[in-house]
């Protein structure tokens, strides 16, 4: 498929960005503050779904998570977004959508003033950020703002990449497999996003 090119959209967690020792920690710390079993190391290594769902999967008490969400926001800033490096090609992903003439949207799960934190900290030439929306939610986003592409690391975004009829794009640099991005309906796979402006010149050529 080739289409006209206005707005590429990217997930922010393990496509534009690694998070991962900060959230370990940063939930790591969450359970010790609440005497709760709380896997920090789990939950970076399988980045990707809302907080409530994880916190849930760890079986926190359905009443005790709003405050948990509240708590965990309030150390991310100090304990998550220092330790964050931009992946691999990140910036250069980012370049090459403003090379193109295009404007560049980031939709992510992630409470959108910490994911707009990263984005700062890490100096990513990003156009617009939209949080809170997590799998075929990110459709709206998507939408909205015209994306003809979107790109992740989840089977959540490549179904939210459909429902806004983009192009779903997968990098493996997150928990999903190859396999698993294609069936949740990625058009493209790439195994990271160094291989991304290529693909979007042709694209868009």
């Amino acid at each position: 498929m080739v289409g006209v090119l206005t707005c590429v959209g990217f997930d922010l967690d393990m496509t534009l960005i690694d998070p991962r020792p900060g959230m370990a920690a940063a939930m790591n710390r969450l359970g010790d503050d609440n005497d709760l079993p709380l896997d920090g190391e789990y939950f970076a290594a399988h980045l990707g779904p809302p907080l409530d769902h994880s916190l849930r999967g760890f079986g926190a008490p359905e009443e005790k998570i709003p405050d948990l969400i509240t708590q965990f926001r309030a150390n991310y800033p100090e304990i998550v977004v220092p330790q964050t490096v931009a992946l691999p090609g990140a910036q250069e992903a980012l370049d090459v959508v403003h090379e193109l003439g295009a404007t560049t949207l980031v939709v992510t799960g992630k409470y959108g003033p910490n994911a707009d934190l990263h984005v700062k900290a890490l100096d990513l030439p990003v156009d617009t950020l939209v949080g809170d929306l997590w799998s075929t939610g990110k459709a709206a986003a998507l939408t909205e703002h015209g994306a003809s592409v979107y790109v992740g690391d989840h089977v959540g975004d490549m179904r939210g990449a459909q429902a806004a009829g983009a192009v779903a794009v997968g990098v493996v640099s997150g928990p999903c497999s190859r396999d698993e991005l294609v069936e949740a309906g990625a058009e493209v796979v790439l195994d990271s996003l160094t291989e991304f402006p290529a693909w979007l010149r042709a694209w868009a050529a």
